[in-house]
């Protein structure tokens, strides 16, 4: 395999970078830099991180650096952690066969850097960089395809998804990711392959989805999942959502109007990019014609919730992210208008929760451009989101732990006793709190708490 000089600018290593490498060359080994990191510099990008691949056993570098972590040992891997900085860094290797279609049977560490890069699922990480002398190695011309902004699988792509399944899924995040197109024989091989994923475990395929969310326009991917098969198997509930149309202003149909609500809210919130994916899933089991042909969907928001939760489960999600996704599903079907009295704003955000406040906004204002693809005014919702602050600023009382009374107080100076009837004057009196928080003060919640239980609460007791 020949080496040549980088066809791309190579910035100023880390420190840390060089010295792992020069101490792996002074005790006899090599140490190239691979995987995203010299993708990203071909792109002219800079690396968030280094991922290296060395000659040196395992059980060798270990010995060489003082702090080492065996992350994936029995697979060669290692993490360097070098003056606060950390290298993951793996031995060369060639694999056996896959029995199960996703982890090799066999592992066996090689000194050859071409045997190693060419085990690789594509051309676009299968390059290795020396950063001491500058040496390329690129064996299978994974530069030309980045070049030519290109997901193509090394050798025969049939062999690579037989492999290991969850190539399928790789090769559409990564197009997805980087705006690249799928080379036309990987792409045929990934749709005769899609039912292999059916091997693959949830949180695998989980943590393929969720970088997919990260990029600019995750609908690029969901797009080629569904021509290719792949969405009736890892998300079926999206899929049903093709060809359900609906009324104006609408243009799309509601997988449409997912794709595009969220691609239209920022890649920095995972669960907000969930939400918007999945915000209208229920509307294929929730739809109705009336007797004049319009088309309804009631309660749909309450329907996806469950579907939300039902599907992040299977994913193996963390229960708070299946909390925050189903919490902003369920509410985001608010109507505001600018003739909301203060009170309605108050019970609006003790029903939502003022964390959620941004976040359901930006949800709405995402909502809105998944109808029509174009972005819509949304002074009105700007309006909300000043005198919603404005009450938070005040200390408006939001909740029954936000009243002047408790429990405690209650038994003692209006003589409820405890039980059933001290929870529904509680909420009695958070009501009257939200219609007038002049109303919280210890005398006045207590003259009314006692009027409440006088009047419904003895004659039930």
């Amino acid at each position: 395999m020949e080496a040549r000089r980088a066809p791309f600018p190579l910035p100023r290593f880390p420190g840390t970078l060089l010295l792992v490498c020069r101490t792996l060359r002074k005790h006899g080994f090599s140490c190239y830099i691979v995987g995203g990191a010299l993708r990203n510099l071909a792109l002219g990008t800079p690396p968030e991180d280094y991922d290296l691949a060395t000659d040196a056993p395992p059980r060798e570098v270990m010995k060489l650096f003082r702090r080492v972590i065996p992350t994936g040992i029995q697979h060669g891997t290692v993490t360097i952690v070098f003056r606060d900085h950390c290298y993951e860094v793996t031995t060369f290797r060639v694999e056996t066969s896959y029995s199960d279609g996703r982890h090799p049977d066999e592992v066996r560490f090689t000194t050859s850097l071409e045997e190693d890069l060419s085990r690789r699922d594509f051309t676009i990480n299968a390059m290795a960089l020396d950063p001491l002398t500058g040496e390329f190695f690129d064996p299978f011309d994974g530069y030309s395809d980045i070049k030519r902004r290109l997901i193509k699988a090394i050798g025969n792509p049939e062999e690579r998804f037989e492999e290991d399944a969850l190539r399928i899924l790789r090769a559409i995040r990564f197009a997805t990711q980087l705006s690249f197109s799928i080379e036309q024989e990987t792409y045929t091989a990934i749709g005769r392959h899609v039912e292999h994923l059916r091997r693959i475990s949830w949180e695998r395929i989980r943590d393929e989805l969720s970088k997919i969310m990260e990029a600019v326009r995750p609908s690029r991917g969901f797009l080629q999942m569904e021509e290719t098969g792949i969405l009736s198997i890892v998300l079926p509930e999206l899929e049903k959502c093709r060809g359900v149309l609906q009324s104006p202003p609408h243009r799309f149909d509601v997988l449409d109007h997912l794709l595009h609500t969220c691609d239209a809210l920022p890649p920095s919130d995972p669960p907000l990019r969930w939400a918007g994916l999945l915000h209208d899933i229920g509307k294929p089991e929730t739809l109705s014609e009336d007797d004049l042909g319009g088309i309804h969907f009631h309660r749909h928001e309450h329907v996806s919730s469950h579907l939300a939760q039902r599907i992040l489960k299977r994913l193996k999600f963390p229960n708070a992210v299946i909390q925050d996704v189903s919490h902003l599903i369920r509410h985001h079907m608010f109507d505001y208008t600018p003739d909301w009295t203060d009170a309605a704003v108050r019970r609006f955000l003790h029903r939502t929760g003022p964390e959620y406040l941004e976040r359901l906004i930006k949800l709405r204002i995402a909502d809105r451009i998944g109808m029509t693809g174009e972005t819509a005014p949304s002074h009105d919702l700007a309006g909300l989101k000043a005198r919603a602050e404005r009450l938070l600023a005040e200390n408006t009382p939001l909740s029954i732990k936000d009243l002047a009374v408790d429990g405690h107080i209650l038994q003692e100076d209006a003589g409820i006793p405890p039980g059933p009837w001290m929870g529904k004057t509680l909420r009695f009196l958070l009501d009257a709190v939200l219609e007038d928080p002049s109303q919280n003060t210890r005398a006045r919640l207590t003259e009314l708490a006692r009027n409440f239980y006088t009047q419904r609460g003895k004659q039930h007791v």
